[in-house]
């Protein structure tokens, strides 16, 4: 079977969520067998740089990129309030791109062309024209309701509005797109009730993000319980939910958790944290930025803490600090696209008591952690286990293709 897989970013290096779980699919077919391109959006956020693929995966993928300019241009932004166009999705849209897809078009034939997110809908009418193939869509999340979230919780006027708009907007795309592919993949089982609801007769399947579990020890018990357990949180800050999340933690939460323990710390890791985080001077609070290994710094620390506001879809450093056995404390938000038991997987807290009061559980009986890291590390290797998903996505291919 031989695939297109067209992409909105550069799957390495895995700087964030949507990285790896592009890199995740590709993984899992090549390890099926599959004939795989590769072709990617390379953007300002997301640059081109080939000293961070192997050579081997650049030979496997005959990998192409594409440099298109996404930065945000105001100008540009209002003009789609009189079009009813999605600025964030029309961003993605560039000549450059179509002469590439129309001379891959040309030269080649595919069985799938898999597009990863709405971002590349825009290139679906070009891929009709020059190609026989099933197009079928990869939904990392469901965009609107992202952005109807950030909404809820603004309290700037122009911005609120400004969000409702992006959210109308991408309500109106994410319908339009299902209407023009031949199938889709959800991340997770409430986003693709939503969809299958919104287009009941376009084929979809849950395709979760999954891990390769030889790349994680899954049989010791790593999580060591202690008295003074590290918080932390590791995750991209060039995502809105993640600042907002961050800011709210450490607005109302923090402080109550420090009245109770004072010896508590927290640490902040991840790409482009913005000035109004870094320049705080919260007590206990280290930020560290960018870690060379995520692995290794999640297993330096005992407890993630994943506070999120807003978001849709799978929070896929959860799903990897599971694997590790760290214990992970978030929100319903944070949880969602996750078959997990509060308490028995993971905690949930929604408020800055109930954070208080899982943070108290977890340092006044620290074994009831443990089981925790256990349960959590099962669950992963049963439910997001690539083995498993490779074959899920094989399945659905020939299904689609008939």
């Amino acid at each position: 079977m031989k695939i297109l897989q067209l992409c909105h970013k550069t799957p390495l290096p895995a700087i964030d969520g949507g990285c790896i779980a592009i890199n995740n699919i590709t993984q899992c077919l090549l390890d099926s067998g599959m004939d795989v391109k590769v072709v990617a959006v390379a953007t300002p956020k997301h640059p081109f740089m080939v000293s961070a693929f192997s050579k081997s995966y650049l030979e496997k993928t005959r990998f192409e990129s594409v440099y298109i300019d996404t930065t945000p241009h105001k100008i540009e932004a209002l003009k789609t309030l009189f079009t009813g166009n999605s600025y964030q999705i029309s961003r993605f849209y560039h000549k450059n791109m179509v002469n590439k897809l129309t001379q891959i078009l040309k030269s080649e034939t595919f069985d799938i062309i898999h597009i990863e997110s709405i971002y590349m809908a825009p290139y679906i009418p070009l891929i009709r024209k020059y190609s026989k193939a099933k197009i079928l869509m990869r939904l990392h999340n469901i965009e609107h309701q992202i952005w109807e979230r950030l909404s809820e919780n603004e309290h700037n006027p122009v911005m609120k509005l400004a969000y409702k708009v992006n959210a109308h907007q991408l309500r109106r795309v994410e319908r339009k797109i299902l209407q023009e592919v031949d199938g889709y993949m959800s991340i997770s089982e409430p986003d693709y009730q939503y969809f299958h609801d919104t287009m009941p007769n376009v084929p979809g399947v849950v395709i979760p993000f999954g891990i390769n579990v030889d790349n994680y020890d899954m049989e010791d018990d790593d999580y060591i319980a202690t008295d003074h357990p590290s918080l932390f949180h590791l995750g991209s800050m060039n995502w809105s939910p993640n600042v907002e999340g961050i800011e709210w933690f450490l607005d109302e939460v923090w402080p109550d958790i420090l009245t109770a323990h004072p010896d508590l710390t927290f640490t902040l890791a991840g790409h482009d944290i913005p000035d109004s985080i870094r320049n705080r001077q919260d007590k206990n609070v280290t930020v560290v930025g960018a870690v060379p290994d995520a692995n290794e710094f999640m297993m330096d620390h005992d407890i993630m803490v994943v506070p999120l506001l807003s978001g849709s879809g799978i929070r896929i450093k959860i799903v990897e600090a599971m694997a590790l056995g760290r214990v992970v404390i978030t929100t319903s938000i944070g949880a969602e696209g996750l078959d997990v038991q509060d308490g028995k997987h993971l905690f949930i807290a929604n408020t800055p008591e109930e954070f208080v009061a899982v943070v108290n559980k977890c340092v006044s009986m620290p074994d009831i952690c443990s089981i925790i890291s256990e349960n959590a590390q099962h669950y992963i290797s049963v439910n997001h286990n690539n083995a498993v998903i490779a074959q899920k996505i094989i399945d659905f291919y020939q299904k689609i293709i008939g």
